[in-house]
């Protein structure tokens, strides 16, 4: 996973100061404006995630047929917030809960940390929360393919809060059904957007199938954009504006 993730040294300027949390399997990448910035900001957002993690795994406990779950599920009204958000995305997408967790978790503390600062990046494992007011840039990484590391998401902030999800059935140890080098997904809600990645990537077996996974994605609402990378190719569909790095 640390091949994914050398990005996270590569963000300069003095625009934003970045900092990680991590608690258990959790590993956030985390960028607010300089000038919200102070230890105790990041001492908070640790101790969130811990709050977070707990309700979920408390869950998770109670209820062990959730997590194995891979299809659309029910849960309890006084389910944790947390569980509702990825219940809600999950099947939308037609997945199971747990393909949108790291979602949910970038979304929870993003928009947690927009309280203090007004510029805030959240990335987990790939599936990133972003709300800023000067544009930015995300690289993509597609394991093997020769277009990985080579294109640049560029995001529009009158856009964001935007969730800008990737899935791999090529890299990482999240589970798969597809062959996909990346299935990147942009969504108003990060955890749709991760579900939504995970969907599209279970989708592409081999190239021949970008163009009807990105036809599966067109119709869930609240996608504003989708990107699929197979080997040497590419298909991209709604508010994706690429240039090469």
């Amino acid at each position: 996973m640390n091949s994914r993730r050398v990005y996270r040294h590569e963000t300069s300027g003095s625009r934003l100061t970045s900092f990680s949390v991590t608690v258990k399997e959790t590993d956030l990448w985390v960028a607010v404006s300089s000038t919200a910035f102070d230890s105790e900001l990041s001492a908070c957002t640790e101790l969130l995630v811990w709050k977070l993690r707990r309700l979920l795994e408390a869950y998770l406990v109670a209820h062990p047929s959730f997590a194995p779950a891979l299809e659309p599920c029910l849960v309890e009204a006084d389910a944790p917030s947390i569980v509702h958000s990825m219940v809600k995305a999950a099947n939308r997408a037609g997945v199971g809960p747990m393909a949108a967790v790291a979602g949910a978790i970038a979304e929870a503390v993003g928009l947690y940390l927009l309280d203090y600062s007004p510029e805030v990046i959240v990335e987990n494992g790939g599936d990133i929360f972003i709300k800023v007011i000067e544009p930015v840039r995300v690289g993509i990484y597609a394991g093997n393919s020769p277009l990985s590391s080579k294109l640049l998401l560029l995001i529009d902030p009158a856009k964001t809060p935007l969730g800008v999800c990737t899935s791999s059935g090529t890299v990482g140890p999240s589970l798969s059904f597809g062959q996909a080098d990346a299935a990147v997904v942009m969504a108003l809600s990060t955890p749709l957007a991760d579900a939504v990645a995970t969907a599209l990537g279970n989708r592409v077996q081999n190239s021949d199938d970008l163009e009807a996974a990105l036809e599966y994605a067109q119709k869930i609402e609240g996608i504003t954009g989708a990107l699929l990378i197979c080997g040497e190719k590419s298909a991209a569909w709604g508010e994706i504006e690429l240039k090469p790095t």
